[in-house]
């Protein structure tokens, strides 16, 4: 019958001197510390990259629902921006401007911003996206001459292009 040997104890070997039983240890407890070492760095790198795949969940679920809330947020710019002449004092017309605020107030605090595209502003195809061109105008710089679609910015990086007029300046 085999004996069960304790695998931090070397075997018994009646020739070994202590020095070589020693040394045996010292490899034994090297080989283990090494073991203990990788596995602590397995975890470390387990933990950032569940908590990177977390973070880039919860960006993207972020994203999807303020491109969700985007064609309200025009729908209601363009009720305010076409208002009838005749009915602009009515209270209906003020509560809904009222709510064009609220809602600005609340996309900013989501980290929603517009990107800046009013008339005169120089165009960054980055963040613009040029659906007209004005070929007859003449200039070396190329601006906005009309912002046809409002563009978003979440968290600072573009989630939509401003849809744009450009001319040359």
């Amino acid at each position: 019958m085999s004996k069960k040997q304790n695998p931090v104890t070397p075997p018994a070997d009646d020739n070994a001197s202590p020095s070589v039983e020693v040394d045996t240890l010292h490899a034994k407890v090297a080989e283990l510390t090494a073991d203990l070492q990788r596995t602590r760095a397995d975890f470390e790198n387990y933990r950032k990259r569940v908590e990177l795949e977390k973070t880039a969940a919860r960006q993207a679920g972020e994203q999807k629902a303020t491109k969700a809330l985007l064609p309200v947020l025009d729908t209601v710019e363009r009720a305010i921006t076409h208002v009838p002449d005749d009915i602009a004092g009515h209270t209906w017309v003020k509560g809904i401007t009222g709510l064009t605020k609220q809602l600005d107030k609340i996309t900013k605090e989501l980290g929603l911003e517009k990107i800046a595209a009013s008339a005169g502003t120089p165009f960054d195809p980055s963040v613009h996206q040029a659906v007209q061109m004005d070929e007859d105008a003449e200039g070396d710089t190329e601006v906005i001459a009309a912002e046809l679609q409002t563009g978003y910015r979440l968290n600072g990086l573009p989630i939509r292009d401003a849809m744009v007029k450009v001319t040359r300046k």
